[in-house]
């Protein structure tokens, strides 16, 4: 017995669930019911299997290749679903929203399967009645043609490729066709991408605007717009001259009100977008122009009614001052404040301004102070100036008329109460003017000598107690950590043009990075100058006598951990804060020097020479960066060309590099260009580079070729002796006499064991 049309949608709405639940069942389900939701089946079926397909390609959970396997599949039930005559606006609408979402994953698979012709006719067959259904359907059948648009138009333009070794992790579009392509030629596909999107933009330049399709058009260029940079140009610049309140100017309903309004705010919302993804973008100020013309627009179309009542000509409270004389208006007075009530009075009574029981009756206490502090304020801001005076004038008589009456009765007290009555006592507490009143009326007493023990002496803040070494170094290191801490969010100053300003700049008066970062160079190298002399100065056993925290003195410490934090600073990004390593190792060689020039001036007997701080921190930070380097990089030639001395540690350090088979061209050349920049380390290099040419068998062509530059007479050395050269005749003259088989000339030419000449050397640099 046939299944009714309602059991058959039980059934299908229960695998519906079972493929929510569970996603691997997709496969399964969309195969069961192609047969059910065909072309031949009731519109209910054709209308939940076309509904279910455009839910299944549009699902996130589904995998792309299990999409790509089950799109091939389905194309023909797509295709017939469209061709069928007399077809449903419903089915017709999920079956485009469908074709939309595997358009790219039949792309894809043709560009893989260029045989594959059955495939793509079935997929061009759809797409062409699409096409043909774009301008002549109903308002939500064109909404999902011009999404079935935008999607062909984003796969059949030329996107970015980020790996083209792995195209299946790459976004569909033109730039993964071969150009030889039997199926989808490039030269043929990315032309009719081009004018489906003049068509899908000629939708701004109609006369009348149509707010549904301008509105489904606008949602659908902003993805173009973020991943076509090729067709940005041209959308953009449509977008810009499309006035969406063009008709504004025309009888207006309140259809076209709204319609108008609703186009403004998505033109609005997606250029926003827009410009928040890339606000220093070709189009940046022309949107915000446009933007600022859109808002102008919006309000000039506004009703009069529906506009905020524009200021009063006259005051609201009365009629104008020359207006009231001429009128015969009476001048509304202000308001007097009550008087007060007989008998005592409390605070509340006394700065209480109003009559109103309902204020008088409300208990401010019952309300948050931070509530009572936003309303206080804003009145503050906002009460006339004269109003605030009257009403302290006001509670300033209410006062003073209260402490009069009360010494009046204070005086009269004594001569009108009976001698049963004189134990009587106020139960209010007399004033401090009462006080001066009463002192006054009394007769002069001899003032009595203030009591010793209540005599007030000058106080002295006692002294914090003394910090001990450890304290100090915390201390210190705090101070340390915080300066670099804040170094991390300034600028850095090497990327912004400045003047140059000469040799009689200033170190530090710019206040940005590399200010501080003189004055934490200087810190560790000057702040301590001088004062190792000292502790040197003693000897041994005073210092076992003083005890070991006397071996170490905190200034000290605080030096080396300055310059501990400041190698590990360098050391995070040595490549762009390579800049800071020399300046600061510049600043330690100059105050060695110092030190020792004051060290010979002074010339005590018991003083040692200074500790040299250069050397070491200059080989610790070589030797942090050495690991890193690559065979490209620039930064050890810098370093070893602007740090201010070099030795024979350095220079082996550098030639190590050669044991990498990698880095063996970054040593020579290094070692090369110290030759020809740095004559006082050029014998040292150059020795360098001929123990690389006779020990590293790597390194031997490299360094060999820079030798020849600088030592030829040394090829020479190590060819054996010719037989002599015979006498020619006269008239025969030999070219090659003075050249060796290779072309080099020899060492009787050249003069063994002599430099290059600076001709010579600028030559070969």
């Amino acid at each position: 017995m046939a299944l009714s049309v309602l059991d058959q949608l039980t059934q299908l709405d229960a695998a519906r669930q079972l493929v929510l639940a569970d996603s691997a069942l997709y496969p399964q389900i969309v195969q069961g019911i192609l047969p059910i939701v065909g072309a031949n089946a009731r519109l209910e079926l054709r209308r939940w299997g076309a509904e279910f397909l455009a839910e299944t390609f549009a699902s996130p959970v589904l995998a792309l290749q299990e999409k790509e396997r089950l799109g091939i599949g389905v194309l023909q039930t797509l295709r017939e679903l469209l061709e069928q005559p007399g077809h449903d606006e419903s089915v017709a609408k999920s079956v485009i929203q469908a074709a939309a979402s595997i358009y790219g994953l039949i792309f894809r698979s043709i560009i893989a399967n260029p045989h594959d012709s059955s495939t793509w006719d079935r997929m061009a067959a759809i797409k062409s009645n699409i096409f043909r259904r774009w301008d002549t359907a109903s308002g939500g059948i064109r909404i999902c043609c011009i999404k079935f648009v935008q999607r062909v138009v984003q796969v059949q333009t030329p996107g970015g490729v980020a790996d083209p070794r792995r195209s299946d992790q790459n976004e569909v579009s033109l730039a993964l066709v071969p150009r030889d392509h039997p199926l989808i030629p490039p030269s043929r596909l990315e032309p009719e991408a081009l004018g489906l999107l003049d068509r899908l933009l000629n939708v701004f330049h109609e006369e009348t605007s149509n707010a549904i399709l301008i509105n489904a058009t606008l949602n659908c260029l902003g993805t173009l717009i973020r991943t076509r940079p090729n067709a940005a140009n041209r959308i953009m610049a449509t977008i810009l001259s499309f006035n969406p309140l063009k008709q504004s100017s025309s009888p207006m309903t309140p259809k076209m009100k709204v319609q108008m309004k609703s186009m403004e705010r998505t033109t609005r919302t997606m250029l926003l977008n827009v410009l928040r993804r890339n606000e220093n973008g070709p189009f940046a100020g022309r949107i915000r122009q446009y933007v600022d013309r859109l808002a102008q627009a919006r309000f000039e179309m506004s009703d009069e009614g529906s506009r905020k009542r524009a200021l009063p000509s006259e005051p609201t409270d009365g009629l104008d001052n020359t207006k009231r004389i001429r009128l015969g208006a009476e001048l509304p007075g202000r308001l007097e404040p009550p008087p007060l009530p007989p008998g005592p009075v409390s605070h509340a009574q006394l700065f209480t301004l109003t009559g109103d029981t309902g204020l008088t009756s409300f208990d401010v206490t019952q309300l948050p102070i931070d509530l009572v502090v936003r309303i206080t304020l804003p009145m503050l801001h906002r009460i006339e100036q004269s109003a605030l005076d009257s009403a302290v004038n006001a509670v300033r008589s209410r006062y003073n008329g209260l402490t009069n009456a009360q010494a009046a009765q204070r005086q009269v007290a004594p001569q009108t109460l009976g001698d049963d009555e004189e134990d009587y006592e106020p139960d209010f507490e007399p004033t401090e003017e009462q006080v001066l009143n009463q002192t006054n009326n009394q007769p002069p007493e001899d003032p009595l000598p203030l009591p010793p023990d209540l005599a007030l002496g000058p106080f002295n803040l006692a002294q914090p107690p003394p910090l001990t070494a450890e304290e100090t170094e915390q201390i210190g290191k705090g101070t340390i950590s915080r300066v670099f801490g804040m170094m991390s969010v300034l600028d850095d100053s090497s990327t912004i043009k400045r003047q140059r300003p000469g040799l009689n700049r200033l170190a530090g008066s710019n206040y940005d990075r590399d200010a501080w970062m003189t004055v934490i160079t200087r810190l560790a190298t000057r702040a301590s100058a001088g004062l190792e002399n000292e502790d040197n100065s003693e000897d041994e056993e005073q210092k076992e006598s003083r005890g070991a925290a006397a071996k170490q003195s905190p200034t000290l410490s605080l030096s080396d951990g300055i310059r501990e934090t400041l190698w590990k600073f360098i050391i995070e990004d040595f490549r762009s804060r390579i800049s800071i390593a020399i300046s600061w190792l510049n600043e330690e060689w100059f105050n060695d020097r110092i030190q020792l020039r004051d060290h010979e001036q002074q010339k005590k007997a018991k003083k040692r020479p200074p500790r040299q701080n250069y050397e070491k921190w200059m080989l610790k930070v070589l030797d942090s960066i050495l690991p890193f380097l690559d065979a490209k990089d620039k930064v050890l030639i810098r370093f070893l060309s602007e740090i201010p001395a070099l030795d024979e540690k350095v220079v082996d350090r550098v030639k190590g590099l050669a044991r990498d088979p990698e880095r063996v061209t970054l040593a020579a050349n290094a070692l090369y260009y110290l030759v020809i920049v740095r004559p006082p380390v050029r014998d040292i290099c150059a020795d360098a580079l001929e123990d690389l040419w006779r020990n590293f068998e790597d390194a031997r062509a490299a360094a060999g070729k820079l030798l020849r530059k600088i030592r030829p007479g040394l090829f020479d050395k190590d060819k054996p002796d010719k037989p002599p050269t015979p006498v020619l005749p006269a008239d025969i003259k030999s070219p090659a006499l003075n050249e060796n088989k290779e072309g080099l000339p020899s060492a009787s030419a050249t003069g063994e064991g002599v430099s290059p000449t600076p001709n010579a050397i600028a030559a070969a640099v």
